[in-house]
């Protein structure tokens, strides 16, 4: 056995790989420049996790996404693997600490943004730290002509200067041929492996239902398959609660998931879901990524995307078992003008891009020539109010500023109060002993946190306050005082949007917005919803339509909407005996299964042709599943 299958086997329980991936992990963990485009669930992150750990060093894992990075450490960390993140929520100190594990042999995976990349502090670090490997997650989001473009991507590259010799592997789940080219371009990738699986995927269908009537067509569709997993996608948090809201008073048990909500309520949904306790998931875009849940029956969009790569990632949500699933999209006769809007207003004017910065600086009282680098937590509701802004300009203009390299800014994500002593045990007993109000408390985090000298651990206020017998407020007041002594570092709870300054605030007159970051990025944002467009209203099989879009070519797949209706809707009995005959051939099947491969099929037929089956002693039900006898 090999050093990949060996850590595949200790660490996953593993037997094998699944195709393709032991050429991406050998092609990196033998330090070759190494590009891998798989489709969602095709197992990316084993890709460059196995190298990483088979590799001497920490490996360096670029990712885009706060909850994409909690998600994979969460995971690690179950697996006794030491990984960490340094992310906008966290405080200098923490940052120091974490980068100074990295350095001195203490973490495994060190996760980041691309933003961060470029302090200072991390530059000098990096060129002290042992590296066994980079990787660039989300790959797509360096090129220009991908859906999540965004500028500090283009420095990854000069991070190799400081360690020529270190492999970088890059990884994304959808890009054009324009969009690999660019990645190999912008990351200066040495002649790289490129390996690119189908993005085929057979067990799934793809399918577009117009309807007037979209709520009821949803319900109608839930309570077709009650016990099935499935999630639905919104495209908004308001319409996330309403459509939730209805399914409730449907009699429908729903879970919700959306980057606002704090990690109490995240953590119940996720688990209610994850054990089948809630099978019907209503979510955002903020929900999916580096979630592994194999049993996804379908995915509902109930609002579109406006580009095909963010359709299809969500899509590939489905049926990560293998097991035939269905992916669907409501749509009506208004969303195409709805969304057409939708992307006119990613792009306010550039004039009112340029006053909301003045008005941001003013609002965070900003003097012109400082600001570079100070981090302030941001109420957008205060900032429109304050300043007689309109919010979705105000929330447009502010993703523009950032894709200009003037700011970062994170949405409202929630983020728990972090914390750690920063005074060793003799220090902390003598303190302890001296201020018995505190004493309990102290005793509190040291027999919870063992590693709390060394790490910050989340806390539980709610949980704290209860194990030591005091208000939520006595505790904020004796966590306050700690910090005042200089006796714990802390970084405080938030769920409100955070702006951190690149440089310092400009003179009105030195504002610019380049044409690439507002102009040419518009031009490609209407190209990719026109795509889309093309693909919502398009009468050709939709699998075909999708993989030709990234350069690929299959046959017509016979299972989505428009391949249905090719299809004679009625069939005779004879005929549908040998279809499920066919489709039991290789394995045992529900009925809920049967009558999801058979759509167009009345389910009367399908279980009158069954019970032939059975009486001719051809099948048999057993376990609530039929199978060839």
């Amino acid at each position: 056995m090999n050093k990949s299958q060996e850590i595949l086997k200790k660490y996953w329980g593993f037997e094998s790989f699944r195709a393709m991936q032991e050429d991406i992990i050998d092609s990196a963990i033998y330090g070759k420049d190494t590009l891998a485009l798989m489709p969602t669930g095709g197992g990316k992150s084993i890709c460059f996790q196995i190298p990483g750990l088979a590799r001497e060093g920490v490996c360096i894992v670029i990712s885009p996404l706060i909850s994409l990075m909690q998600d994979q450490i969460e995971q690690l960390e179950a697996k006794g693997i030491r990984a960490n993140a340094i992310t906008s929520m966290m405080s200098y100190r923490e940052i120091d600490i974490t980068l100074d594990n990295a350095k001195f042999d203490g973490l495994d995976f060190l996760y980041t943004s691309p933003e961060r990349l470029q302090s200072r502090l991390f530059i000098e670090r990096f060129k002290q730290m042992k590296v066994s490997l980079i990787v660039v997650d989300e790959a797509h989001c360096i090129s220009e002509w991908g859906h999540d473009f965004r500028p500090p991507y283009r420095k990854i590259s000069e991070l190799r200067k400081h360690h020529p010799e270190v492999p970088m592997i890059a990884l994304t789940a959808t890009a054009t041929k324009e969009v690999k080219e660019d990645i190999i371009l912008q990351l200066d990738l040495k002649n790289p492996s490129v390996f690119e699986t189908s993005f085929q995927r057979i067990n799934l269908s793809y399918e577009v239902h117009k309807v007037e009537n979209k709520e009821q067509a949803l319900l109608k569709w839930v309570l077709k398959f009650p016990h099935m997993c499935g999630i639905i996608y919104c495209q908004t948090r308001k319409s996330v609660k309403e459509i939730a809201n209805f399914l409730l008073n449907q009699g429908v048990k729903t879970g919700i998931y959306h980057g606002g909500l704090d990690a109490s309520m995240r953590n119940t949904m996720m688990t209610s879901w994850m054990n089948d306790e809630t099978h019907v998931m209503i979510a955002t875009n903020a929900f999916g990524m580096g979630i592994d849940k194999p049993n996804v029956r379908y995915v509902l969009h109930y609002e579109i995307p406006n580009n095909i790569e963010a359709y299809f990632q969500e899509a590939g949500r489905a049926g990560r078992d293998g097991k035939e699933s269905r992916t669907l999209v409501l749509i009506n006769s208004r969303d195409i003008s709805r969304t057409n809007e939708i992307v006119e207003k990613q792009f306010p004017p550039i004039q009112v891009v340029k006053s909301t910065y003045r008005a941001l600086c003013n609002h965070l009282k900003l003097a012109i020539g400082s600001g570079e680098g100070e981090s302030f937590p941001l109420k957008i509701n205060e900032l429109c109010k304050a300043y007689k802004l309109e919010i979705i300009e105000t929330y447009q203009s502010l993703k523009i500023l950032e894709m200009n390299g003037d700011i970062l800014f994170n949405e409202s994500i929630f983020s728990p109060t972090r914390l750690k002593f920063s005074v060793g045990n003799t220090v902390l007993y003598s303190f302890q002993i001296k201020h018995e109000k505190v004493a309990k408390l102290i005793s509190f985090l040291s027999r919870s946190y063992p590693g709390i000298f060394d790490h910050f651990f989340d806390l539980d206020e709610t949980i704290c306050s209860s194990k030591i017998g005091v208000s939520l407020k006595e505790l904020e007041n004796q966590l306050i005082f700690l910090e005042q002594n200089g006796i714990i570092d802390i970084s405080w709870k938030t769920d409100l949007p955070k702006v951190t300054f690149l440089h310092e605030r400009l003179p009105d007159d030195y504002m610019r917005v380049s044409d690439e970051v507002y102009h040419n990025r518009k031009l490609r944002a209407f190209k990719r919803w026109g795509n889309m467009q093309k693909y919502l209203l398009s009468s050709h099989c939709r699998e075909q339509f999708i993989l030709n879009y990234f350069g690929q070519n299959i046959e017509k797949c016979g299972k989505c909407d428009f391949c249905k209706n090719e299809r004679k809707e009625t069939i005779e009995i004879d005929e549908l005996k040998n279809v499920l005959l066919k489709q039991l051939f290789e394995k045992s099947i529900s009925l809920d299964e049967l009558l999801i491969l058979n759509d167009s099929i009345h389910a009367e037929n399908i279980k009158k042709a069954l019970n032939f089956l059975i009486l001719q002693e051809v099948i048999i039900f057993e376990n609530g599943k039929y199978i060839i006898a």
